[in-house]
């Protein structure tokens, strides 16, 4: 039975037994009521804390049964219900902690894109989202949602993506620029050519993480349960000691039914649901709440390099020509031939002709994993990789991120790029630092001198590079158990294992791949590495409000303990006075909802990522 069924029940049961006694005057038939169902209600309890203790874990139900059972044995069948009516409500907010973490993704799904307009020969057609395919051209009217994920080919616009990333400013999107699905165009149609189906598509990974969420519950159990076990004895050795030199079993029940555990199943919880939803008001998604606590305890951190150290957005670094080519013709031939591809190197080349026209390009063909070849004001253009383009060269490639161009047959000349550090990463790397992640490292696939260089310019002492996927899953095992819990940051497909092998993996999921988001704890929506340090303060600050307010409850119940002992609260009167220490563990806890924890972070920011 879910718990808020039994919360009703109970709720209900207590209201017949409140008209049986005290509008028909059948006292005895109230006690049997409750009697019989609180009886039933303990031992499902029992069932439930059975199974909970085979799999190797201490729940706080015992002492709260055991409450239960006392105050029926001895007539106190009011208090028993009282007890029964907060533990069930207890449990019944676990429940709605599951579906609460991420109640700010889920209005994302409210305007989910329906509807896309496919251009085939200069002619407009309605179809649905999930119809469009890798490569078709679509037009994105004023006013409406970017339908799937893919980049302009024509046109340029302001898109909202404050749903997506938090920022609230639109962006300006030109030729060759990204365009998220959700994202909502401002003031012009435009023509997009679709990179991702809808089911990869930034929404529908948005969908998915919800549901994640909500099929991996986020019970709060393991700070609970460290305190669960002394405070059960001592709450047991108060009401043995004082049934045993009072001779009255009611001692027992009386100081049993302060104890209830009542801060430890309510305090833990609501922390844990404002520590979440704190987080996804930040543009985090903390998928479960063991996640939380991990990250408060991180001691290393590893990075992967593009895309996440670096922009993972190339851009071009130099145009180097041939013979008599000049730059600017291989520039113009170059993009016009790569206008309609969407590998990155290509729209980084797009873009980077953003002003100036460029020609129609005939007779396009496309070599996968070699380049393309097509017609560019009749000049025959092949742009890709140096053995693609000049079959006959004796020349080795260049060790950085280049494409090569020929031109009838001639080879023209090449383009290098360069993956531009994020301007937050040394403040991220400096505050991770203060935050007592001690431990730094970059885990990456590039060479070992372009790793050193960046590693060098944000402040990271230990570098790996040229690893295989395998070989970052080497590095991350590894980490000694007296540098754990250790965080892993990337973004990439090949960043995948790496994240769910690691204590806490955290995706870049902004602009990052599918499969890294699905494989990580935690998902950063806006890119921004600035939000790691965030998270990792945000769960820090949930941990110390959500064991303030456990400390705070068990303070309270032990000096109620004690005072019951001496057998001057009755039981019924006990159970109320937990209402009292339930209502100052949650508004406690509530405190967990409050962005205090930003201000260091905010501080550290680069000029240029405040302005994100």
């Amino acid at each position: 039975m879910r718990h808020y069924y039994k919360l009703i029940l109970t709720v209900s049961v207590g209201v017949l037994a409140l008209i049986l006694e005290f509008g028909f005057h059948w006292q005895l038939a109230a006690q049997v009521l409750i009697t019989v169902m609180g009886s039933i209600m303990a031992l499902s309890m029992l069932v439930e804390m059975i199974k909970t203790l085979r799999s190797g874990k201490y729940g706080v139900d015992l002492l709260a049964i055991t409450a239960i059972v006392a105050t029926l044995a001895v007539s106190e069948y009011w208090a028993g219900l009282v007890v029964l009516i907060m533990l069930t409500g207890g449990d019944s907010l676990e429940d709605y902690a599951a579906k609460r973490a991420n109640t700010e993704l889920k209005a994302l799904l409210d305007n989910s894109p329906q509807v896309a307009h496919r251009l085939v020969d200069s002619q407009l057609t309605d179809i649905d989202v999930d119809a469009a395919q890798v490569g078709d051209q679509l037009v994105v009217k004023p006013g409406e949602l970017v339908p799937v994920d893919g980049h302009l080919i024509q046109g340029t616009a302001l898109f909202d993506e404050s749903s997506l990333t938090g920022e609230s400013k639109p962006v300006e999107k030109a030729l060759g620029d990204d365009l998220m699905s959700g994202a909502v165009n401002g003031d012009s149609a435009v023509t997009m050519v679709v990179d991702k189906v809808a089911a990869d598509s930034q929404y529908q990974q948005l969908v998915k993480l919800v549901r994640e969420s909500e099929a991996r519950p986020a019970k709060f159990v393991r700070l609970a349960d460290r305190y669960a076990v002394p405070f059960t004895l001592v709450a047991y050795v108060i009401a043995g000691v004082a049934w045993a030199l009072s001779g009255d079993p009611h001692r027992f029940a009386e100081v049993l039914v302060v104890a209830s555990p009542c801060p430890l199943i309510l305090a833990a919880p609501v922390a844990l649901v404002s520590g979440m939803s704190r987080s996804s008001r930040n543009g985090i998604v903390v998928k479960t709440g063991d996640m939380l606590e991990k990250m408060s305890l991180a001691k290393s951190a590893a990075f992967d390099k593009t895309g996440t150290i670096t922009s993972g957005q190339l851009t071009v670094n130099q145009i180097q020509p041939q013979a008599d080519f000049t730059a600017a013709k291989i520039l113009h031939l170059a993009a016009s031939a790569e206008q309609n591809s969407s590998h990155i190197l290509a729209r980084s080349i797009v873009k980077y002709a953003a002003d100036q026209p460029l020609s129609a390009a005939n007779d396009l063909a496309e070599v996968t994993g070699s380049g393309v070849t097509a017609t560019v004001d009749e000049h025959l253009v092949k742009v890709g990789k140096l053995a693609f383009v000049d079959p006959d060269t004796t020349a080795q490639p260049l060790a950085q991120t280049a494409i090569y161009v020929a031109i009838d047959g001639h080879y023209a000349g090449v383009i290098t790029f360069i993956d531009n550090v994020r301007p937050e990463a040394a403040a991220t790397l400096q505050a991770l630092h203060a935050e007592g992640v001690q431990n730094v490292m970059m885990l990456t696939g590039d060479q070992r001198a372009i790793a050193d260089r960046i590693a060098a310019e944000v402040g990271i002492d230990t570098v790996q590079a040229d690893l295989l996927p395998a070989d970052k899953i080497k590095n991350l095992k590894a980490v000694p158990n007296d540098q754990r819990p250790v965080i892993m940051v990337g973004d990439g497909v090949n960043d995948a294992p790496s994240l769910a092998v690691a204590d806490v993996g955290i995706a870049m999921g902004a602009h990052g791949s599918t499969a890294a988001s699905e494989s990580a704890d935690v998902v950063i929506l806006k890119d921004d590495l600035n939000r790691v340090v965030t998270a990792i303060q945000i769960s820090k600050d949930t941990l110390n409000v959500a064991k303030q307010a456990v400390w705070i409850g068990i303070a309270i119940c032990t000096i109620l303990m004690l005072i019951a002992s001496s057998g001057i609260i009755p039981a019924l009167f006990g159970a109320m006075l937990q209402e009292v220490v339930d209502t100052v563990s949650i508004l406690w806890a509530l405190r967990a909802l409050s962005d205090r924890a930003q201000t260091k972070t905010t501080s550290k920011e680069s000029p240029s990522a405040a302005q994100n």
